[in-house]
């Protein structure tokens, strides 16, 4: 009992002391944040898709929990250690602290040695503290017949245990209560720099969404995602806080004439573009959560290429790939000719008529319409490379997921849900489709094996916005199955054949069960 306790309580001032000491390097190379994005590089892509399938947007903060939950057991097990060997148990510490450090100077976005002192202080405070705690935690050893009891050796003062545990838990405590608020601090700058801003009027403003594009039928998708219902889908287990006012974005590379660093500032002056686009995530399955639509303000990227000298390969360029870097390590890479084939592909500065969300890649981001994010939505971006495929691979490319993916044509119902147990009747059954960049043509609905049926489509906004639709359903009563398809505007209908989302996009058709009461 003693010794888990002394575990759990050096465990804890380990942690303590790292987060101290990562308030003064950086948030990311405290030792939980490194160990978990060390965990997500090194996970399969199935295993990815699971954990976002099963836990959504809170599959980072499940992970963080799961890595602390280990780190309790495993203290807890060397404090059981330190009892009866204490150099060994406080060795053990300083093991971790080494899997600590290792980590986060193998992250991508590491900046040196400076982001393993978290952890070695950590392991370092932790592995002192069991030392001493292993002492206090030593049982009495009975007297010799000739020996007083309180000369005995390794007695153990209970009420010394107590106190000296109390204590250093309660330390450890507001270290780490400080180091947080520390490192909240640290984004004030920030936070900050984003109420400062005030978007201009974009030059070209996008058409007012047309009135039967939204339609008044209860569950469906609303059209435009609110900014603090978007999906976020990333691997960034501290969400970055850059100050706009020190940001900088560098385009280089093959086949640019003319290499140039511009600022916020400089953004803000150019030419801005306002348009309505639907994003998808290629881990969403069919059906999934993980499409949104909003309002984008921001530059036009074809022209800050094409003033940098860049020529698409259609046009003979020598790159064909755009990688783009976050400023927490993510790279991206995007078809050069997607971003210039004239589609309002944007360096994005504002979402739904306000500055980026942290979340969602303030200060700038990119976003192309018709592509998975993973090949084109870089958030936190700060540096773009012209290049090519053959000559280099983005993080999810060498994850075995593929180089290029347009989105694909997907439909979804979202009333009545599934397992719904509406009345017999008419029925109203609705939802969503979208084929970003090619546009949707007509939706379809069936109903068990029958025939299907053409569904009403609200009037379309962009290619690049998903559509509303529904259908008016004389439901009878018993168990029913919906199934839904979606036809864009090349002709082609979406496919019954289902796939999983790795490489390229999970396919295949949604369907809800419901049973008419």
């Amino acid at each position: 009992m003693a010794g888990g306790v002394s575990g759990a309580v050096a465990g804890l001032a380990a942690l303590a002391a790292a987060e101290l000491v990562s308030a003064a390097v950086r948030p990311e190379a405290g030792p939980v944040v490194a160990v978990g994005g060390a965990a997500i590089d090194r996970t399969p892509p199935a295993v990815k898709d699971w954990a976002i399938r099963e836990f959504g947007t809170a599959d980072k903060l499940v992970l963080q929990w799961g890595i602390l939950a280990v780190l309790a057991l495993f203290a807890m097990a060397l404090g059981v250690l330190a009892v009866r060997h204490r150099v060994a148990g406080a060795a053990g510490v300083l093991l971790f602290g080494v899997v600590g450090a290792w980590a986060a100077l193998g992250r991508p976005d590491s900046t040196g040695f400076g982001d393993a002192l978290p952890s070695v202080a950590g392991a370092a405070a932790g592995a002192v503290l069991l030392y001493v705690l292993a002492g206090c935690a030593v049982r009495p050893v009975p007297p010799g017949p000739d020996q007083a009891a309180e000369a005995a050796p390794g007695v153990w003062d209970r009420r010394r245990f107590v106190v000296v545990t109390s204590a250093a838990a309660a330390a450890s405590a507001g270290a780490g209560v400080l180091g947080r608020t520390l490192n909240a601090a640290r984004g004030q700058d920030a936070v900050a720099s984003r109420r400062r801003i005030r978007l201009p009027a974009p030059a070209s403003a996008a058409a007012p969404v047309p009135a039967g594009a939204r339609l008044q039928v209860p569950g469906i998708s609303a059209f435009v995602t609110p900014n603090e219902d978007f999906y976020r889908v990333d691997t960034a287990l501290v969400v970055p806080k850059v100050d706009a006012g020190t940001w900088r974005l560098t385009i280089h590379g093959k086949g640019v004439r003319r290499p140039v660093t511009v600022s916020f500032d400089d953004l803000l002056r150019r030419r801005l573009v306002e348009r309505d686009i639907t994003l998808t995530c290629v881990s969403n399955e069919v059906g999934g959560p993980y499409a949104g639509n909003a309002r984008w303000l921001g530059v036009p990227l074809a022209e800050l290429l094409a003033e940098c000298g860049v020529e698409p390969p259609a046009r003979g360029g020598p790159a064909d790939q755009l990688v783009a870097r976050s400023v927490d390590g993510m790279t991206i890479g995007t078809p050069v000719d997607d971003v210039m084939d004239g589609r309002d592909a944007l360096l994005a500065l504002g979402m739904n008529g306000e500055p980026l969300p942290f979340a969602h890649g303030f200060p700038v981001r990119m976003v192309v319409p018709g592509l998975y994010g993973y090949v084109s939505a870089c958030k936190w971006i700060e540096d773009i490379e012209l290049t090519t495929f053959d000559a280099y691979d983005p993080y999810w490319v060498r994850r075995d997921w593929a180089r290029e993916a347009p989105v694909k044509t997907q439909s979804r119902i979202d009333t009545p849900k599934p397992f719904a147990r509406p009345r017999a009747g008419t029925v109203t059954v609705a939802g969503v489709a979208w084929a970003q960049h090619r546009g949707i043509d007509k939706v379809e609905l069936r109903v068990d094996d029958g025939p299907w049926q053409r569904a009403e489509l609200a009037a379309e906004d962009t290619r690049d916005t998903w559509r509303q639709w529904s259908y008016r359903w004389r439901a009878t009563p018993g168990n029913h199955t919906l199934t839904v398809r979606a036809t864009d505007r090349t002709g082609r209908t979406q496919t019954a054949r289902r796939t999983r989302t790795v490489p390229d996009g999970a396919s295949g058709r949604h369907s809800v069960v419901v049973t008419v009461t």
